[in-house]
């Protein structure tokens, strides 16, 4: 069992920047972020497939975040730039541990969560 830990939140004015890490416990396939907004559904933000480095963002996001990790391939980070204050929320990491046939931007399709850190914009 992988165990995933965020880290990095917390407060931030509109337009500043915020980086993000998740510290998973082994070796993974897919790692990815997601959000969720008070009163609102979790969302997909970005993925990374470490075979490739394949990289994938939201397009509300693309332009501004960026997704990255290490070759060990047990860390990954969400560099995000140019904060909204409609993008306060819970930021989840997520990690797909086997290699099988997925979904990305599928919430569903992950084996393991981290806790969340909350990340807030406003003035």
């Amino acid at each position: 069992q992988v165990q995933l830990v965020e880290s990095g939140g917390g407060w931030v004015q509109p337009g500043g920047s915020l980086r993000l890490s998740c510290a998973a416990s082994g070796r993974t396939f897919t790692m990815a972020w997601f959000r969720q907004a008070p009163g609102k559904e979790r969302d997909f933000v970005a993925a990374i497939r470490w075979s490739g480095g394949i990289t994938w963002l939201a397009d509300s996001v693309t332009g501004r975040f960026s997704i990255s990790g290490d070759n060990p391939r047990n860390t990954v980070y969400l560099q995000m730039n140019s904060l909204k204050r409609d993008e306060t929320a819970v930021y989840y990491c997520a990690a797909k541990v086997r290699t099988s046939t997925m979904r990305v931007a599928s919430d569903s399709d992950y084996d393991t969560w981290g806790q969340g850190t909350q990340v807030t914009v406003s003035s």
